[in-house]
């Protein structure tokens, strides 16, 4: 009985509902249902308020988790203790490219001099992203966790910002890869946001629309993207029985490793 259950279970896993926002269910042994949401950092107005039936969805959830809860005012990157200067830290190469990215975008190095290369690669990405025309109050993640705060529904965190620069502070060289693959994928990464904002403003993806361009190189994709997810997967594997909508990077729903299929072959198992 109990092996018939978890076929039941599996398969019932494997009926894909189609959502208008990037989006996919699966039911855990034991009564637990997700809706994961593919989130988008940043977005547009054009991206607010939420459809209604993911609010709905949000009313009648247990609880909604998120990578990190960032609708408090104060950043984690605030006090960063200062590092040597750039020349001493990075290449001549990665150097020159990171000064024409600079000027391409009307900042001075000079603010960059002492902050850690995971630090500016952050900021040069968001940087990025606004002159796209996103902003954080428009960010599917923020725009969820004030509508759990309105409807007064648990927040959980996979990692919390404490986690998050821990992680960050933890990448070899101070996390110059990091840097380096914003400055060599810098069009591609573009190209991606685009894509990614066309999922919440014109239609979800299907999993044949997949093609998506790569931004970061394998050990960093290994630290930041399947690592992270193998470790939600045992989270969300731990919930007690209820239904959750949980908000993760989109990037994590799809490609190589990503977190639904992590939790389906762990069900399989």
């Amino acid at each position: 009985m109990a092996l018939f259950q978890r076929l039941k279970t599996f398969f019932r896993a494997l009926l894909v509902r189609r959502y208008r926002w990037p989006a996919q269910d699966i039911t855990l042994p034991g009564n637990r249902l997700l809706h994961l949401v593919g989130s988008i950092h940043m977005g547009t107005q054009g991206m607010s308020p939420l459809p209604d039936a993911l609010l709905q969805k949000l009313r009648e959830a247990d609880a909604l988790i998120v990578e990190a809860d960032v609708a408090g005012s104060d950043s984690p990157f605030d006090n960063l203790p200062p590092v040597a200067p750039l020349e001493q830290r990075l290449s001549p190469a990665l150097l020159e490219e990171l000064d024409k990215t600079l000027q391409t975008l009307s900042l001075s190095r000079e603010e960059f001099e002492h902050r850690p290369a995971w630090h500016i690669a952050l900021v040069l990405q968001a940087t990025q992203a606004q002159r796209l025309g996103l902003r954080p109050e428009y960010g599917i993640d923020y725009q969820l966790l004030r509508a759990a705060q309105q409807y007064q529904v648990r927040i959980l965190e996979l990692e919390g910002t404490s986690s998050q620069l821990d992680l960050l502070r933890a990448l070899p060289d101070g996390g110059n890869e990091l840097l380096q693959d914003t400055l060599t994928h810098w069009h591609d990464n573009a190209r991606l946001l685009q894509v990614m904002m066309s999922w919440w403003l014109e239609h979800a993806p299907a999993e044949n629309e997949m093609e998506l361009p790569g931004t970061f190189s394998q050990p960093l994709h290994e630290v930041l993207m399947q690592q992270r997810n193998q470790a939600w997967c045992e989270q969300l594997f731990a919930l007690p029985p209820g239904r959750y909508v949980v908000a993760a990077g989109a990037l994590h729903l799809y490609g190589d490793g990503n977190l639904p299929l992590l939790l389906r072959q762990r069900m399989a198992q």
